[in-house]
């Protein structure tokens, strides 16, 4: 297998201006510094909390936000150079659905409307009947009655809504899917039948997913691949099932740990690791290791010097001093997870 998403240092920065002249005093650093690949056909889920730059790095692999520095390529091809006509014919190759259903469809547009023009702007049909035809096929495979094409956004339901922006996604069968958090906002018994399209559409498509979220069981029923993200930048790294048998940076322990269990017995005999503190803002982020203010183990070391993403075990990498001390030994914080 060979990577088809290939992001290295990328870096988003935000300027701050202040004065009449509106000078940059200071920036955000909201993705500062991430690197990952993913393989063709595979679903690699970026994970932590609000505001550490998961949805950032989506958009600016995308190009819907500028990119401060670093390299995002896709197939080979270099994202982050390409304007004009080739970005928006290689537009074709990758699209998104976003986080919320109610905000991503236009209300003035119809389903027929919001399906069709993909097909038409790209050229993948010219011919109305065949639009109609399209619209009607991507319609029936995410779930939905042609018969509604005619209706408006908000004649549907949550779910139904991000159907239809799962169908304008698919329908000019991109190689790269890069899903923001698409089940945040809808309803449980939604939610479950929402991931399983996509996991459907996935296998009947080929795609490559990569999937945004900060609710850890979607992610690991639907991932191959996890990616730790805190403060805007990846801290661990590696397969879905050895991140919840054996996570080794604390961060990642702590968000485990706060993962409920059915059974109340085993939830009341499991270790419960709780951060102290806020998460540091990224305008001004501390030195050092970005977590070393909230960290149960930090030394000396992790207020000073920057912990490279170094790989512990084979496939898994972390970006820890202690670990990396410690030859990859994960600190016992919370015990078992399974």
């Amino acid at each position: 297998m060979s990577a088809l998403l290939e992001v290295k240092d990328l870096k988003v920065h935000f300027p701050v201006r202040r004065g009449i002249l509106m000078r940059e005093v200071a920036s955000v650093k909201a993705v500062d510094g991430v690197s990952f690949a993913v393989e063709k056909g595979e679903t690699l889920g970026l994970v932590g909390e609000s505001g550490c730059g998961k949805s950032t790095t989506a958009r600016a692999i995308l190009r819907l936000i500028p990119a401060t520095a670093g390299s995002a390529k896709l197939d080979g091809a270099e994202l982050l150079k390409l304007s004009g006509g080739k970005l928006r014919a290689k537009r074709r190759d990758m699209q998104m659905v976003f986080q919320d259903p109610y905000a991503s469809l236009n209300p003035r547009m119809t389903v027929f409307d919001t399906l069709a023009e993909p097909l038409t702007v790209h050229g993948v049909v010219k011919k109305r009947t065949e639009v109609e035809e399209r619209v009607r096929e991507l319609m029936t495979q995410v779930g939905l009655s042609p018969a509604y094409m005619r209706r408006y956004p908000h004649e549907f339901s949550g779910g139904q809504r991000q159907r239809i922006g799962i169908a304008r996604a698919v329908a000019l069968k991109p190689k790269l899917v890069l899903l923001d958090e698409p089940v945040s906002a809808l309803d449980v018994s939604i939610q479950a039948q929402i991931i399983n399209l996509l996991v459907d559409l996935q296998k009947d498509l080929g795609l490559t997913y990569v999937f945004v979220a900060h609710d850890l069981a979607v992610v690991r029923h639907v991932c191959q691949s996890i990616a730790v993200m805190y403060l805007g930048r990846i801290v661990e790294k590696t397969t879905s099932e050895q991140l919840f048998k054996v996570p080794k940076h604390p961060y990642t322990q702590a968000l485990l740990s706060a993962i409920p269990v059915p059974d109340p017995v085993q939830e009341k005999k499991r270790k419960r690791l709780v951060l102290v503190g806020e998460v540091p803002s990224p305008l001004k982020p501390p030195p050092g290791c970005h977590f070393h203010t909230r960290c149960p183990v930090a030394v000396d070391k992790c207020k000073k010097e920057v912990p490279e993403l170094e790989e512990v075990e084979s496939g898994h990498f972390v970006s820890c001093h202690v670990v990396q001390d410690r030859a990859g030994l994960a600190p016992d914080l919370i015990g078992d997870l399974r």
